[in-house]
């Protein structure tokens, strides 16, 4: 299924790009986070996020879906 991914902070700086477009057969985000993390090298832990599917703040456990837009938020500083 394609699906929109979206990198913001740390996780767009590891990932040296802010959003893509990807085929994927994980079915939750958690399998999701996993996969890109093992492709990727991202150094944050699921603990450190939060997970945003479809403009809403999910559970990790949260399914997936054709079309959907996953977004993974970092730790964000700033004053």
């Amino acid at each position: 299924m394609k699906i929109h991914v979206a990198y913001y902070a740390k996780l767009r700086e590891e990932r040296g790009c802010s959003e893509e477009s990807l085929d994927t057969e994980t079915a939750t985000a958690t399998a999701l986070y996993e996969h890109l993390r093992n492709e990727h090298g991202f150094t944050l832990s699921e603990a450190q996020l939060r997970v945003v599917i479809n403009e809403e703040f999910a559970a990790w456990d949260a399914p997936i879906h054709a079309g959907d837009t996953v977004v993974f938020i970092p730790p964000v500083a700033g004053g």
